[in-house]
């Protein structure tokens, strides 16, 4: 039986991000993936045209469902748009005895808010307790701890900010800094330092959702928090160097880079 790993997450109808992005990425990673279904977009290259939120009972129950009778090895969370998801979800998690990966998703790749502001207290308080390794992005830091980053100075400040909500792991993400694609890992003892060539590629949409996926996949695997970190930042380069034209907009990362280059 290949590992088992479940994304709790919105729906993107165009496939480039949400749990689309994640279950092909878990396939793609040798992983049994999973889905709890939070919210359903309308969605394509150009951006968000509507979103509808699930009830939260709804969310329970698909949770409890794949959890009581499957069971996982590593639990990753997206888009959950509302305080009432976000403490529903961080309920789940405090009882599954798995790593959890929180992607804090914000916003969109073009913009479009995806978790309503009143969230934002119980992402602090609830999620990022909950959470083995949190992946924001600094405009996601910044939204969390007020600390807007424009250094790799500033993103060991971000992390030591976000550490304090309660994460085992901050994993800042510098994708918007200028230069090579640099993020930061800690655990307010150890620091990694992730660095990447930076690809002349538009087509990046999924990105955050993918590595996320990817973390999950890799710890699902058994490997240790900075190796599956590293190896996820390695896939999702991949990823994001095969990134394809897609409709008007912006494409999604190629998730199957590895398949086709084998």
């Amino acid at each position: 039986m290949p590992p088992r790993v479940l994304t709790v997450a919105g729906s993107d109808s165009g496939g480039g991000a949400g749990i689309q992005a994640d279950l092909k990425t878990m396939l793609a990673l040798g992983t049994h993936g999973m889905s709890v279904i939070t919210a359903v977009t309308a969605q394509n290259s150009l951006g968000v045209q509507g979103a509808w939120e699930l009830p939260a009972e709804a969310v329970r129950a698909q949770y409890r469902s794949v959890v009581d009778d499957i069971g996982v090895q590593a639990v990753k969370t997206g888009m959950l748009a509302s305080a009432e998801l976000v403490e529903t979800v961080a309920e789940l998690i405090a009882g599954t005895d798995a790593p959890a990966v929180v992607d804090p998703v914000g916003v969109s790749k073009h913009g479009d808010p995806l978790l309503a502001a009143s969230a934002l207290g119980s992402v602090r308080t609830k999620l990022l307790p909950v959470a083995t390794v949190a992946t924001p992005n600094l405009d996601e830091v910044a939204q969390l701890t007020g600390v807007r980053v424009e250094s790799a100075d500033g993103m060991r400040r971000a992390a030591a900010a976000l550490l304090e909500f309660g994460p085992r792991w901050a994993l800042i993400k510098g994708g918007h800094l200028p230069g090579e694609a640099v993020d930061l890992l800690t655990d307010g003892a150890a620091e990694h330092w992730l660095r990447a060539a930076r690809h002349d590629n538009r087509h990046t949409h999924g990105t955050g959702c993918t590595l996320a996926s990817a973390i999950a996949s890799y710890l699902a695997h058994g490997r240790p928090v900075p190796e599956a970190v590293a190896a996820a930042k390695e896939y999702v380069t991949g990823a994001i160097a095969a990134g394809f034209e897609l409709g008007g907009g912006i494409g999604p990362v190629d998730h199957g880079w590895r398949l086709r280059r084998g």
